[in-house]
């Protein structure tokens, strides 16, 4: 199963914010929406990633100031993207690899979607429940 089939689950507005939103927007923006992470675009270029991890980091390291700093200066850069037609299990496989979170879907250069690992995985329990329950059936039939 493909990254374009998560997508079909998830609804289809896609929150992110620009390189020169002050970091306390996109802060703000995290918490109202209860979510870890935001594409960081300019124009429909995805340019980085902002997570609660380097606002964390960043806030240690920096102090309250780097609120008032463009996202630019604390997100992780370049974002590692994915294509819609790549496989659930490859996604999946590149998180765990690179110890990331969030892929941005890009098609082009247009961002697309954006897919947790918290998506990936449910989708991969919903697939195996589905599966499972199959085989008792075929089972059963027998």
């Amino acid at each position: 199963m493909t990254i374009a089939a998560i997508l079909e689950g998830k609804a289809p507005d896609i929150v992110s914010v620009e390189a020169g939103t002050l970091v306390r927007e996109a802060v703000a923006l995290l918490a109202e929406r209860k979510i870890g992470a935001l594409p960081v675009l300019e124009g429909e270029r995805v340019v980085g990633i902002i997570s609660e991890r380097d606002v964390i980091y960043c806030l240690a390291s920096d102090g309250a100031a780097m609120l008032d700093w463009p996202v630019s200066r604390v997100m992780t850069a370049p974002a590692i993207t994915i294509e819609p037609k790549v496989g659930v299990l490859v996604a999946l496989s590149q998180m765990t690899k690179r110890r990331i979170r969030h892929l941005p879907v890009v098609e082009g250069a247009r961002l697309t979607g954006f897919v947790s690992i918290g998506d990936l995985v449910a989708y991969r329990i919903n697939r195996i429940e589905q599966e499972a329950e199959a085989m008792r059936a075929y089972i059963q039939s027998a």
